[in-house]
């Protein structure tokens, strides 16, 4: 299907909040089967987006609107960082729809639910990956992606456009496994500057290993549904379907943009605190890469 024939439509089945690389990779496969509106942060940037972004092998050209000026859509996914979670939340409310789906890093529910009135408003979780390298967008690793019930017409979409989705009853639980794989991978690679596959090798391994002990008890605490063994097993195989992948914190410090640290590690640092239990080697981790985000965005 050419996403020529049904752009610019009067209300679309679903938008995409965030034209970074993993919005532009959800974007570019649902447009395949389906209009898909993709909301960018300004009018120049969505003429760009329209013109044309290459993502994979091929040439998108997006339904691309500026945050000012979105359309009507029944389903909003919300892909930007989580700093800028209520701006998108204010979006997404103005379209307006049935449902708002938060797919990003971190825990940001309450942050959408505070700014967005719509009937439904959840977090789900992805383990897709892609990373940008100027205008190109790279898929790097097939994932998996959990929506909350309520989702389903959101879950069916996904399904049709090639990736594995489903709406998981317990997605607090997941939320959770899918916080610890982030709060292993995405400030260690960001600190080391690799991709996520070296930190399976030596000496990068026992690092990885050292966060997910030292985070499984809180999150534990917290209603994580696995024990610790099947805790590393996961990061490990999240880190090796993603080998190729620059993790988003990399692409943001070698970007020198803001990064999500705050919402990833200080989510857990102010878990941690809540129960009690020592963290040092986040904590640690957590001034580490604060300290590389530029000076203007702390």
């Amino acid at each position: 299907m050419n996403p020529n024939d049904h752009s610019r439509a009067d209300r679309y089945p679903l938008a995409i909040t965030g034209a970074g690389a993993l919005g532009l990779h959800f974007a570019a496969r649902l447009a395949e089967v389906m209009p898909v509106a993709l909301i960018a942060r300004d009018e120049a940037r969505a003429a760009r987006l329209r013109a044309g972004v290459t993502v994979g092998e091929r040439s998108f050209e997006a339904d691309a609107f500026a945050a000012d000026a979105p359309p009507a859509a029944d389903w909003v996914i919300v892909l930007v960082k989580a700093g800028d979670t209520a701006a998108a939340a204010a979006i997404a409310a103005r379209m307006p729809p049935r449902g708002v789906l938060s797919l990003q890093n971190g825990l940001t529910a309450d942050v959408l639910r505070a700014n967005c009135a719509a009937p439904l408003v959840d977090q789900g979780i992805t383990t897709e990956g892609a990373y940008r390298d100027g205008e190109r967008v790279h898929p790097s690793g097939a994932g998996e992606t959990l929506l909350p019930p309520g989702f389903e017409p959101v879950a069916e979409m996904l399904v049709r456009a090639g990736f594995r989705a489903r709406v998981e009853d317990d997605i607090a639980a997941a939320r959770l496994a899918k916080l610890l794989v982030n709060l292993a991978i995405n400030p260690l690679a960001a600190l080391h500057r690799v991709n996520n596959g070296a930190l399976l090798a030596p000496p990068l391994r026992a690092e990885l290993d050292r966060l997910v002990h030292e985070a499984w008890p809180v999150l534990r605490a917290e209603g994580l549904a696995v024990d610790e063994p099947a805790a590393i097993a996961r990061v490990h195989a999240v880190a090796q379907a993603t080998a190729a992948n620059r993790a988003s914190m990399l692409q943001d410090v070698l970007a020198g943009r803001r990064t999500e640290i705050d919402a990833i590690t200080g989510a857990l640092l102010r878990m941690a605190a809540r129960h009690g239990i020592a963290v040092p080697t986040h904590a640690a981790l957590y001034r580490a890469v604060s300290a590389l985000e530029p000076a203007a965005a702390r």
